[in-house]
């Protein structure tokens, strides 16, 4: 069986969002060659790349239909000192700590306004 093993989040100055996903996920690239390119090891074998070769993907304003997710151990206390983290950071929230149906939650942007959810581990 084969797996979807790389997410690719297009964006238009990859060295900056390196550095934001770098302090938002303290995390280092795997790969950062150039400076249309870089990606991410998740886990073993699984990849978030980000990529500006697609320049006229974020032409206009594109809508946002998918969302990069940190799944974190704990419960709600755990993910509200990550939204007072981040937004200690200056990090655009998109939406502010709520209940859903999976549990607290909440949602902010990276520089090019992809979405990042921080949700409890299911």
């Amino acid at each position: 069986m084969t797996s979807p093993n790389m997410f690719i989040v297009y964006v238009s100055d990859v060295v900056r969002t390196v550095d934001f996903y770098r302090q938002l996920f303290d995390i280092e690239p795997s790969f950062f060659p150039s400076p249309g390119f870089a990606a991410f090891s998740l886990a073993d074998g699984v990849d978030l790349a980000l990529w500006s070769g697609h320049g006229d993907a974020l032409a206009g304003d594109p809508v946002r239909t998918s969302e990069v997710t940190l799944c974190l151990p704990g419960g709600p206390e755990v993910v509200e000192e990550q939204h007072r983290t981040w937004a200690g950071l200056g990090v655009t929230v998109l939406e502010p700590p709520h209940d859903a149906v999976f549990g607290r939650t909440f949602v902010v942007a990276d520089p090019d306004g992809n979405r990042i959810r921080v949700a409890p581990v299911d």
